[in-house]
């Protein structure tokens, strides 16, 4: 019954999505658009609207079942500081590969918004950051920070209340790695229609894709540990909106490479979280007082 109940539900899920990504690319021309930031944050939230509707009145169990609790605890805090220190790892592991070298003019993100600002907007921006009386650097640190547990959580727990929420409880009897990776499957194969259109990959959508799946499937057990410790969704929406909120600093001080190699998001990124999982698993192996990894 709950495999089929996570059936139903990425099923309802991908369908809205990925119908709003199409309709919006057909009828505004993508993500170039003014609308596209609206319509970003509808697409986040179509998970737990599915989740809520499919709880509540299919199912008809109380929505607690989805892991809603707003009592903190310490793995709130782990839930914010991780994502920072993976960027961080990220950024180190980035500067390790050939062609790659350290950038204090941040040619890393003028990079990436090649993509999306004018040269007269970049060279603005450029300006505008000079005349900073400290480094944009730590203020991206404090700004995401700040973002990750307010602002940011806020839009992610749209997309949390459907992952670690529902489909958490839904894959409850496989185990912790078996269920991370079938929900890191499922999370990354949705964002395919954002990532065609250029988002996070903006060099190489097509293969953004892919690379995307692998970021999710890396990504899905530190962020499910962190709910399952935390005993609240919540935790994973924080946990969600920091990383989005401090990825850039995994490559706004770099120079060389592309966003499949270099950064958060690529091949450094997946080393950096690849690491992160082995200090899971030893942690919850051999420090742990209530282990879930076995």
């Amino acid at each position: 019954m709950r495999f089929e109940k996570a059936f139903v539900f990425v099923v309802t899920t991908f369908f809205l999505s990925w119908l709003l990504a199409f309709c919006y690319r057909l009828v505004f021309g993508g993500l170039n658009t003014p609308g596209a930031l609206p319509m970003m944050l509808l697409y986040m939230y179509i998970p737990a609207l599915v989740a809520y509707l499919l709880t509540k009145f299919v199912y008809r169990e109380p929505v607690s079942t989805l892991g809603i609790s707003f009592k903190l605890n310490r793995w709130f805090l782990a839930a914010w500081l991780a994502p920072p220190a993976i960027a961080f790892l990220a950024f180190v592991i980035s500067l390790l590969f050939p062609g790659i070298s350290f950038s204090a003019e941040m040619a890393g993100m003028f990079e990436r918004f090649k993509s999306t600002l004018t040269p007269e907007q970049i060279t603005q921006m450029k300006v505008s950051l000079k005349a900073m009386p400290i480094h944009p650097f730590w203020l991206m640190l404090v700004q995401g920070l700040i973002a990750g547990a307010t602002v940011n959580a806020l839009a992610a727990f749209g997309e949390e209340l459907g992952w670690r929420g529902f489909l958490q409880a839904a894959f409850s009897e496989l185990s912790f790695w078996r269920s991370s990776l079938v929900i890191g499957l499922i999370w990354g194969l949705w964002h395919a229609p954002i990532i065609l259109q250029g988002h996070n990959y903006p060099q190489h959508p097509q293969l953004g894709v892919l690379m995307m799946v692998i970021w999710c499937v890396l990504f899905s057990p530190i962020i499910s540990y962190c709910r399952l410790k935390a005993k609240s969704v919540l935790a994973a929406a924080v946990c969600h909106g920091t990383i989005n909120g401090t990825m850039g600093l995994s490559f706004m001080l770099l120079s060389g490479g592309s966003d499949l190699l270099i950064g958060g998001l690529g091949v450094a990124g997946f080393i950096a979280l690849a690491l992160a999982n082995l200090a899971i698993l030893v942690y919850d192996r051999y420090l742990s007082r209530e282990p879930i990894t076995v």
